[in-house]
């Protein structure tokens, strides 16, 4: 037909599929100018490719289909504006969180290249300053099992989904020094995502700056025990009074690796001699 496009031709000049053609017809967004009584074949005029690019610009720039049909539908210079403004708002956001989002896989990526450098060494005992940094906590039940503590875990992560705290991509637990004293090494009282000091949330606790004992474990986690001995064994040779129970941040696990031999954990006391 002169001065009209096939579907065929539309989809090639437009670089869209013809099913996604179809599609846009079916829920009314972008209808064929003429549709072939005989065959059912889809004809665009001329005037149409204009409206077709439209779209595609709107959706490029984040509009859903359904508010570029209401959109398109009585279209003016003012209720244009009205939408791109909306939407200007909506990618400031967008690019607000995925900042946030590439600090935290940033700091990931971070601990677990110098985890990874340290780990390849002899792994022994290292004294730190370490610096005031913030947790959002939950407790953990008894019997403080994985499964208490997997439970607790799983609330950290839901509770700062749905709130939209601040978090680092990161996990750990607080295990009592009294339990460590007795061996009960895995047995932890609160899991706990490392955060951004916020006011979002109530259940969230400073931990201080302060002269720490550390050790990075390498391996799965019931095998925790033997660097926990290590780390109680050099304070005490080396006269140094553990006065906090333990810290532990997860620095490769299950998010990272799906190998448990490859999990590193950092383990931390504040010590004073």
């Amino acid at each position: 037909m002169d001065n009209y496009f096939s579907i065929g031709e539309l989809s090639k000049y437009q670089n869209i599929s013809k099913q996604t053609l179809i599609f846009y017809d079916k829920i009314g967004l972008f209808r064929p100018a003429y549709v072939d009584p005989n065959n059912g074949y889809r004809y665009y005029s001329s005037k149409q490719i204009d409206y077709l690019d439209t779209i595609l610009i709107m959706k490029k720039i984040g509009l859903s289909l359904r508010e570029i049909r209401d959109l398109m539908q009585h279209y003016t210079i003012d209720s244009s504006l009205v939408f791109l403004r909306k939407q200007l708002t909506d990618i400031d956001r967008r690019i607000e969180e995925l900042q946030l989002i590439r600090s935290r896989l940033l700091h990931r990526c971070v601990q677990m290249e110098n985890a990874k450098t340290s780990t390849e060494k002899e792994t022994s005992v290292v004294i730190e300053n370490s610096a005031s940094r913030y947790i959002l906590f939950h407790e953990v039940k008894k019997p403080y099992s994985f499964r208490e503590i997997s439970i607790a875990s799983k609330k950290c992560f839901a509770q700062s989904f749905q709130e939209h705290l601040p978090v680092f991509f990161q996990c750990g637990a607080v295990v009592p020094l009294e339990r460590i004293r007795q061996r009960r090494f895995t047995e932890a009282s609160l899991v706990f995502l490392p955060i951004e000091k916020t006011d979002q949330a109530s259940n969230i606790k400073q931990i201080p700056a302060g002269k720490c004992a550390s050790i990075y474990h390498v391996g799965d986690y019931m095998s925790i025990g033997r660097s926990y001995e290590k780390l109680l064994d050099y304070c005490q040779a080396n006269s140094l009074q553990i006065i906090s129970d333990s810290y532990e941040f997860c620095i490769n696990d299950y998010i990272t690796t799906y190998d448990e031999n490859e999990y590193i954990t950092k383990i931390m006391f504040y010590v004073k001699p």
